[in-house]
């Protein structure tokens, strides 16, 4: 059973998901909270296996509490919003830097919105099986590098493909922010992310980095200096020309956008001129793809645990030897100028 406890300041929208996840006989709702000062109190004396946690309240709003409970009860949190874009939006990602593992768009009342509803109870049920440790920053211990023999590229990279999951808009940040502000190379990122918030999670990933982050578009020409991100419901991939290219899901590919799609159409294309980055999520999409780009001569990196919030994808690229670096995500930056500037 999973006991999860609801912060939600309209009685309405409380009603309505506590009636949601409860028609799942796997959840209970432990109690619910009207405020962030009273989430922060529940969470104390209930420890629930998982928070729903709203951004605007009176009090102590949903960032301000998510930081809070990070920092003396660590608990898994998901963020809700009403909406995808704007300052509310920009709020999510800043729960998601602050410990939070994931967000949702609140479900609506209407029966048209049963996607809405069923992506919520599942959210909830994936988070509440991850084991959060607090703020990922204070993590202790000294970082682990596993590096396999390195085999440098024979060629200068020419571009960068990055994939992430649950936890990885803040891994993303991180790397944008810290790359210099003339980097010369594009980067394709594929993050799996709630349908609706790709566009808010450009303008936030811009807002704070040297990149111009963009919603790819089909056809288009990879340029230098700029992050691409894929709409919502294709698939990304590179193309003969340094074209991106817009393909529709198919029946059998469990993820859109894939990160091992994205990652095989690099190395088909790119070869040893790639630079491949598996980060923070829960499964296994992008190993088997990374291990494409390493044999097919690119340099390859996966997140270390200690840094990821989950250590699923990033791990089973290392069972697969696919990363020839395995790093905490505050050395990879420097790898990929490392690299970069030599010109190898």
């Amino acid at each position: 059973m999973f006991r999860v406890l609801v912060v939600e300041d309209s009685p309405v929208a409380r009603e309505l998901i506590t009636h949601l996840l409860t028609r799942d006989p796997q959840i209970t709702v432990t109690a619910v909270a009207g405020d962030g000062v009273e989430a922060v109190r529940l969470t104390q004396e209930l420890q629930p296996d998982v928070i729903l946690m709203d951004v605007h309240m009176p009090r102590m709003n949903g960032l301000e509490a998510t930081r809070e409970i990070m920092r003396t009860t660590p608990t898994p949190i998901v963020v809700m919003s009403a909406t995808s874009v704007g300052t509310e939006a920009a709020m999510v990602f800043e729960a998601t830097q602050a410990g939070a593992l994931t967000f949702v768009q609140k479900p609506g009342a209407a029966a048209s919105d049963q996607d809405g509803a069923h992506r919520l109870v599942e959210m909830v049920k994936a988070m509440a099986e991850v084991k959060v440790i607090g703020r990922r920053h204070q993590r202790s211990g000294p970082p682990r590098e596993v590096v396999a023999p390195a085999t440098r590229p024979s060629q200068a990279v020419r571009v960068i493909a990055i994939g992430a999951s649950t936890g990885g808009p803040p891994a993303l940040m991180a790397i944008l922010k810290a790359l210099p502000r003339n980097f010369a190379l594009p980067v394709v990122m594929v993050q799996h992310i709630t349908p609706g918030f790709t566009e808010g999670l450009a303008t936030w990933l811009a807002s704070a980095s040297s990149f111009d982050v963009q919603v790819a578009r089909d056809g288009e020409v990879l340029q230098g200096g700029r992050a691409y991100l894929p709409p919502d419901g294709v698939q990304v991939v590179v193309a003969a020309g340094n074209r991106i290219q817009l393909v529709p899901r198919l029946p059998e590919q469990t993820f859109c956008p894939s990160i091992d799609r994205l990652f095989k159409s690099v190395a088909e294309v790119f070869g040893p001129a790639a630079l491949g980055i598996i980060l923070t999520g829960m499964g296994r999409d992008g190993a088997e793809g990374l291990r494409r780009m390493r044999e097919s001569g690119g340099l390859t990196i996966a997140q270390d645990e200690a840094s990821s919030a989950v250590f699923g994808m990033p791990k089973e690229a290392a069972r697969l030897k696919a990363a020839i670096y395995v790093l905490p995500l505050t050395k990879i930056p420097g790898l990929i100028v490392e690299n970069v500037a030599r010109g190898v």
